[in-house]
């Protein structure tokens, strides 16, 4: 048995459901395949920037998800790394750039159940609960997925969306680079005893950053990167004791806090690639790029890249657009992940003129205007 599709999407994570929903609202016959509960609620959540919440207000996904989001008015960055050349803190303001909210923080669980759910109502959308067994191309140029599940499936495109150990990649034959950093990120949710006032806090540590980032009501999300080693055992500890420890590193700047559901442990990793399309594939979010949560840029970067392939399918078919999808990503992709790597590394370094040359450069960016509205609008996503 076997179906003819317009597309395939592989990949049921934010990044491949939002493919899905905006390649079908432009009249495509998409399969989406992957498993329908892909995510587990570990304490897990994603800052979707402005740029991201305008391509989901488009594709009609915003107002579903905004009650479990909490806006982000205020970045601010606190240099707690002991360094002699340490900046004082600063606080970016989402109103010099006219915006609410530079973004807005949920749940992973949260924004994948109601993608999920608005997925499942698009009536040329086909979902698959199954995983990719085989990939292969035709003489006729259609690319055929054999899943677990015994179906074949063709399209003349397959977009990959199935992150960093990408089937598709490798069945596109796509280099990728990998590297890793030493570190592993704790992820939990915790309540807390003062308000947040929708003011997202980076420490920059030694050990990489330890980032509380609002959610809706006195809860907020914690990232906080680290030696792998005490990952683990912070990992293991009693919830006082990780809670005491949250605490005392956060300068106890929320308070009492409590921690509210189950923990998470992410290692640190890179991956890019040395194209993002070929004549029959695309790769969208961690099948094309991996780097470290820092500046919220990971899942953004993935949202920009469907926002890339949709306006390619926009204005081409084929071929000609997965040339053109190629070819937008390049700079913006590569940027961005040089500029995270530079950023994570140079903490870890413990080299006094890194920084000086790091404090130098955060006090340039926050003394002027100019400056400090562009470095803002890119990192909202623009």
């Amino acid at each position: 048995m076997f179906q003819t599709f317009d597309m395939l999407i592989i990949g049921t994570g934010p990044v491949g459901y939002v493919s899905a929903i905006g390649f079908a609202q432009t009249g495509m016959k998409v399969a989406l395949i992957g498993p329908v509960d892909s995510v587990k609620r570990d304490g897990r959540t994603v800052a979707i920037l402005d740029g991201s919440v305008q391509l989901l207000g488009r594709l009609g996904c915003w107002d579903a998800i905004s009650p479990f989001a909490a806006p982000l008015s205020h970045m601010r960055i606190i240099d707690d790394t002991g360094s002699l050349f340490r900046a004082p803190p600063v606080t970016f303001k989402s109103s010099e750039l006219k915006l609410d909210a530079f973004g807005y923080n949920v749940e992973l669980a949260d924004l994948v159940a109601c993608l999920s759910n608005i997925a499942s109502e698009q009536a040329l959308i086909t979902r698959f609960d199954s995983h990719v067994s085989e990939l292969s191309t035709r003489a006729d140029g259609h690319s055929a997925a054999i899943l677990a599940s015994g179906q074949t499936l063709y399209a003349q495109v397959i977009v990959g969306a199935d992150g960093r150990k990408s089937v598709v990649r490798a069945f596109a034959g796509i280099e990728a680079k990998e590297w890793s950093y030493p570190q592993t990120a704790l992820t939990a949710v915790f309540k807390h005893q003062r308000d947040h006032h929708d003011i997202s806090t980076e420490f920059h540590t030694r050990q990489g950053p330890f980032t509380l980032v609002p959610l809706p009501g006195k809860r907020s999300s914690l990232v906080w990167m680290m030696d792998p080693k005490k990952a683990e055992r912070l990992a293991d500890v009693s919830n006082k004791a990780l809670t005491q420890e949250v605490e005392k590193q956060s300068q106890f700047i929320l308070g009492a806090m409590a921690i509210d559901g189950d923990r998470g442990l992410v290692p640190m990793a890179g991956l890019n690639v040395n194209r993002y399309a070929n004549d029959h594939v695309a790769l969208v979010g961690e099948a094309a790029h991996v780097f470290p949560p820092i500046g919220a840029q990971g899942l953004n970067l993935g949202f920009r890249d469907v926002s890339a392939l949709l306006a390619a399918f926009s204005s081409h078919r084929g071929h000609e657009a997965l040339a053109t999808y190629n070819a937008a990503r390049q700079a913006d992709v590569k940027l961005r992940t040089a500029a995270v790597d530079v950023m994570n590394k140079s903490l870890l370094a413990d080299y006094l003129p890194l920084d000086l040359a790091r404090s130098i450069g955060l006090l340039t960016i926050a003394s002027i205007p100019p400056l400090r509205r562009f470095m803002m609008k890119r990192g909202a996503g623009y």
